[in-house]
């Protein structure tokens, strides 16, 4: 990565970040074993660890019933694991072919759902309807570089006294230099309104490559995350942080059960996630 940070259109950034998630859609289809879905019982290992965070806010402590919008769906297994937990779904993508994907996907499993092509700065316009719940997780809100105005999508999606969840990789981590031998700081932590550029051919799931490597990120810290959906007027419920990651962010990462970790002695000194649950009054 190029640790120096550029001031970029958003249009441009956005079209070279798009071109890079079309070319993951069939790395991932792969990587992602989808065919685990075939089970009528199975959900994805990361809504199986959001449902259980989400269970003390939810009516009855569960999804069932309700309307849920799921931001940066992505090919849709976690949007089609939250239908089969019994809510009623729609997925919200930027990429014509993970959408593809995803409904391909939901109609080969019977799963019913809805899917819709925007960016997320512009969902509340291009989506129907208002929602009990908001849900994204996780590697989302790095590709803002606006997190006013992507909480106020949010918001505008909620319906009254419905609930905001994201799980995503923690800031601090992000901070981290990813090769080197030992917990090393390399990248910003606080934003300053320009983009990182990263050339990558790599993904973080499975060993293919992508035709369009050039990608563009924005670092954010905790407080401007926390503040964004403050001044939305959502009441925030809870902050968590967390040790775990559901991929391996460094080589030097240890599998665990359900993810990927630093090794023991250096787990507790930074955090790899943070999860914020908030309400709409």
């Amino acid at each position: 990565m190029n640790t120096s940070r550029i001031a970029i259109d958003w249009a441009v950034a956005r079209e070279s970040n798009r071109a890079n998630w079309e070319d993951r859609v069939p790395l991932h289809e792969e990587a992602y074993g989808i065919r685990q879905l075939d089970d009528p019982n199975h959900l994805t290992s990361v809504v199986r660890t959001d449902l259980a965070a989400l269970a003390p806010f939810l009516p009855g402590g569960t999804v069932s019933g309700l309307d849920v919008c799921h931001l940066q769906c992505h090919i849709g297994t976690d949007t089609l694991s939250l239908a089969r937990a019994g809510a009623r779904v729609t997925g919200v993508d930027f990429s014509p072919a993970a959408l593809r994907s995803a409904a391909d996907l939901g109609d080969r499993l019977g799963i019913e759902a809805t899917w819709v092509e925007s960016d997320v700065l512009e969902a509340r316009a291009a989506v129907a309807g208002d929602y009990d719940l908001v849900y994204t997780s996780i590697g989302t809100i790095n590709w803002f570089p606006d997190l006013d105005r992507w909480a106020s999508q949010v918001a505008g999606l909620l319906r009254d006294g419905g609930s905001f969840y994201i799980r995503d990789g923690h800031p601090a981590l992000y901070s981290i230099d990813e090769h080197a031998d030992g917990l090393q700081l390399r990248y910003p932590y606080f934003g300053n309104g320009q983009a990182q550029p990263w050339d990558d051919a790599s993904t973080y799931a499975g060993d293919g490559k992508v035709d369009h490597p050039r990608t563009y990120q924005w670092a954010h810290p905790l407080s401007e995350i926390i503040n964004s959906l403050i001044g939305t007027g959502l009441r925030i419920l809870r902050v968590d942080e967390g040790t775990m990651l559901p991929w391996r962010f460094s080589p030097r990462m240890v599998e665990v059960p359900g993810g990927f970790a630093w090794p023991d002695g250096e787990r507790d000194l930074v955090a790899c996630t943070f999860t914020i649950i908030a309400r709409k009054p």
